[in-house]
């Protein structure tokens, strides 16, 4: 039987509670069919389905703004940490699994592999789609492969919370990475800019599930148990009609 490959998320704080981690832990059972460890570093393990491995998560490694901070996925890149080890799948807490998510541990084996981040119409149109990925969903072989992305982060560390260098977390851990493949187009698709549709449609008009996706991303807001129910924005153009599909795969 091959080693388990591994899936990671983080908890931390008080906006996501446990359900979260549960509801994406059952949802990797129920759409992964070869052997896995699913584990969650957080700062507070109540509730957690009783097979999760719990991660403690991580002191501050000397960042200058607030912590815990998003910045902290760079740490899980660590050698040793919480004693991964080979192909590792991580995955936010607001994310929905509607299909088999195996090929992301088969494309591109021991490649840096992470979401393409999506651009609004004009800047596809011209072709402006930066080099930057979106850490909703990424792979790395967890282990001495990956420890020099922790390693450049801690001798970029000024840089990489200087917004005015790298805009985001993700902008500083794609080039972190240095050599990333972008997972396939279809396979990751984002609630608000592929499923709700453009103002004033999307006050008539409910969000339809995407085709050939396997993970939808919820980014911002709506939150999915917002989308299913609907979701009243700070203005309508950033409201949705209620999806309840999304309740057929984001569930305990």
């Amino acid at each position: 039987m091959t080693d388990p490959v591994n899936v990671i998320c983080i908890k931390y704080g008080t906006r996501y509670p446990a359900d979260y981690v549960n509801i994406l832990h059952r949802s990797v059972r129920r759409h992964l069919r070869r052997p896995f460890i699913f584990h969650c570093c957080t700062d507070d393990p109540a509730g957690l389905d009783r097979d999760i491995v719990t991660i403690g998560f991580p002191e501050n490694p000397g960042l200058k703004t607030h912590w815990p901070h998003v910045l902290v996925k760079l740490m899980i890149t660590r050698d040793g940490f919480g004693g991964l080890q080979g192909p590792t799948l991580f995955l936010d807490l607001d994310v929905a699994i509607l299909d088999d998510i195996d090929p992301l541990f088969d494309f591109e084996p021991g490649r840096n592999c992470i979401i393409h981040n999506w651009v609004n119409w004009r800047k596809r149109l011209l072709g402006r789609r930066p080099h930057v990925g979106n850490s909703s969903v990424f792979r790395f072989e967890a282990g001495p492969a990956s420890d020099y992305i922790y390693r450049t982060f801690l001798a970029e560390m000024t840089q990489a919370e200087n917004t005015a260098v790298f805009n985001t977390e993700q902008a500083f851990l794609t080039h972190a990475m240095r050599d990333v493949v972008w997972w396939p187009d279809q396979w990751m698709r984002s609630f608000k800019w592929h499923l709700r549709p453009v103002f004033p449609f999307n006050m008539i008009i409910p969000p339809r599930a995407p085709q050939g996706c396997r993970i939808l991303v919820f980014h911002g807001r709506p939150d999915p148990d917002e989308a299913i129910h609907g979701y009243r924005g700070k203005t309508p153009r950033h409201s949705t009609l209620p999806a309840p599909w999304i309740g057929d795969h984001w569930k305990l």
